[in-house]
């Protein structure tokens, strides 16, 4: 089997397409995927750089196990985030990461940088990635673009990138799956750039992988997370959510739904019901109808439910009726548009409209409004719309009401609200992209701990998550399947595609590290890794009730974040812990005050 050990680069404002070596080092340090991505972004990408301009990068990567791992597979999209202004990445599953693997040949990846004159598509085939026109193809929708391609996986931006909406996605399997927080879709759209397109079969494995996946796929199957993960998916973090107090809901006021049971798990199934499953034990979706688009002969088409759908356009816009549920997340997934954000947008929207912020009459449960809202945020048609594709922090500086929606680093909180598990408060602060539930989830282990769990507990949870989850992401693994992968089974997978990496026990810590550093240089400091407003005030209702976080013990819980990481006081990553790290390289601040300004 070939080892990846190039990486295409392509100029689109030149149109030059280059094959060329990976720097030396790199992938034993970086592995792939996240790590690779954010060296090359830290190489790549000078401080300050406007994120929808032509000088920041774009780098779609897979990993060294795309494509022979158990599970769905993934592809990584690297940039900086027109959302945060933060380092980004971002994953999407479904058929289009196996076949970008195995049409990337010996590339770990393509990195993209420039301005297309005119829409342009990138066709990747046999290791080769070529410039075609996409002027047909620009103002069509996820889906739509999809059915113009044939016999090959489509990765594509909607209307809501093609406008710049700062939460678009990159659209993959018509919308079915989405590289979606953070904005990666509106600096394709910037590129104008409207889809890749991977035309081969996935990589073939030898035997050696066959019977590594054999066996990991039984183990999955076995395991806890496994077993949860067939029988429910992310559907039932919905009902996780209720059961213990921590479901957004009516724009952050409540932390319970009633009608949870209406959009929960239990209704996905049944609306399900007819729909064949796929016969694994590492599932790829429920499958569920919905009315958006032209669909089948009966008006209706097919769209696959996650947990940010029934969360974040179910409770969080008090509309508890499943087909309106599901019509508003296939609504979002083919216009390319972040279902998370664009829930809090609404949301933010009808409260501010409550509290006489807006001259528009919105109101919670109303999907109608709900609907028109979206679709005037991805065509930036309206003052309101415009407003509220920048995002809710943007919204609320153009209308008032900045503590309607809590957010930080301008990416508006997802699934659970902190007030009821801390340690979700210090997850969502230092994540490296904005508040995002995925760098760390240490919700669910506090709230079914059962004790009190000290301050110390909630950071190393914090910590212990972030660094895991830093090289399952270089890998590229997908997320439940890489949980029930220890690190001896990861070193077995790595030796098995030829990679030796240099100490598997830090490269997430060093990950983790360099993403700080590549955020340090933009100018993010403790004053970023800090909690809204919304947050110290009481949760409304619910087993929570009257919950909410103490500013005084969350200050506590970041110094002591710090002082584990080897961080100073201000965020920086100390020159003791870059030299541990092997990251000296990049030791490059003035420590002579608390700026955070590079030499």
């Amino acid at each position: 089997m070939d080892q990846r050990d190039s990486i295409v680069r392509l100029d689109l404002t030149n149109e030059s397409v280059t094959s060329e070596p990976v720097p030396e080092g790199w992938l034993r340090a970086y592995v792939g995927g996240k790590g690779l991505g954010a060296r090359y972004l830290y190489e790549e990408v000078s401080p300050g750089t406007d994120p929808l301009g032509d000088a920041n990068a774009l780098c779609f990567l897979v990993g060294p196990l795309t494509g022979y791992l158990p599970g769905e597979q993934r592809y990584v999209v690297v940039t900086k985030s027109p959302l945060t202004g933060t380092f980004l990445d971002s994953y999407a599953g479904g058929s289009m990461a196996a076949r970008l693997a195995g049409s990337l040949g010996r590339h770990v990846g393509v990195l993209v940088t420039g301005r297309a004159e005119r829409p342009v598509a990138l066709s990747i085939a046999d290791g080769t990635v070529t410039i075609e026109s996409a002027d047909e193809w620009w103002g069509l929708d996820a889906r739509e673009t999809d059915d113009r391609v044939q016999d090959a996986s489509v990765a594509c931006i909607g209307p809501a990138g093609e406008n710049l909406v700062s939460y678009a996605t990159i659209a993959s399997d018509g919308g079915e799956h989405h590289a979606g927080r953070g904005g990666a879709g509106a600096v394709m759209g910037a590129k104008r750039l409207k889809a890749v397109v991977a035309h081969d079969e996935p990589p073939t494995a030898d035997d050696e992988l066959r019977a590594l996946r054999r066996r990991d796929v039984a183990a999955f199957a076995d395991d806890e997370t496994g077993r949860w993960h067939a029988a429910s998916e992310t559907v039932e973090t919905i009902d996780f959510a209720n059961e213990v107090g921590v479901l957004p809901t009516h724009g952050w006021q409540e932390g319970t739904f009633e009608g949870t049971d209406d959009i929960g798990i239990e209704a996905v199934r049944a609306a399900a019901s007819d729909r064949e499953r796929p016969n694994s034990p590492v599932p790829g979706g429920f499958r569920v109808e919905s009315s958006v688009g032209d669909g089948d002969s009966d008006g209706t088409t097919e769209s696959v439910p996650r947990g940010a759908t029934p969360i974040s356009l179910g409770a969080g816009l008090g509309i508890d009726e499943f087909d309106a549920v599901a019509t508003l997340g296939s609504l979002c997934d083919r216009l390319g548009q972040d279902v998370i954000s664009s829930g809090n947008a609404v949301a933010w929207a009808i409260r501010a409209s409550e509290e006489g912020h807006l001259d528009r009459d919105l109101s919670f449960g109303d999907d109608d409004a709900a609907r028109e809202l979206i679709e005037e945020i991805a065509a930036r048609s309206s003052s309101l719309g415009d407003a509220l594709a920048d995002g809710v922090e943007d919204a609320a500086a153009a209308y008032g009401g900045s503590a309607l929606i809590p957010s930080i680093k301008g990416m508006a909180l997802p699934s659970y609200d902190p007030r009821g598990a801390s340690a979700m408060a210090l997850a969502y602060a230092t994540s490296d992209r904005g508040a995002c539930h995925r760098r760390a989830r240490p919700v669910e282990a506090q709230a079914l701990a059962g004790t009190e769990w000290s301050v110390g507990d909630r950071v190393d949870a914090v910590i212990a998550e972030q660094d895991r989850r830093a090289l399952r992401w270089s890998l590229v693994a997908d997320d439940f399947v890489a949980e029930a992968l220890s690190p001896d089974r990861i070193e077995e997978w790595l030796a098995a595609v030829g990679r030796n990496p240099i100490a598997l026990d830090r490269i997430g810590a060093r990950i983790w590290t360099l993403v700080r550093l590549f955020n340090v240089r933009e100018g993010f400091s403790r004053d970023d890794d800090t909690l809204p407003q919304r947050l110290t005030e009481p949760i409304d209702g619910g087993p929570n009730d009257g919950a909410a976080i103490d500013p005084a013990s969350f200050e506590a819980m970041l110094d002591r974040y710090y002082e584990r990481r080897g961080w100073d006081d201000r965020g920086r990553p100390t020159t003791a812990t870059l030299e541990r790290l092997g990251l000296d390289e990049f030791d490059e601040f003035d420590r002579s005050d608390q700026a955070g300004e590079t030499r």
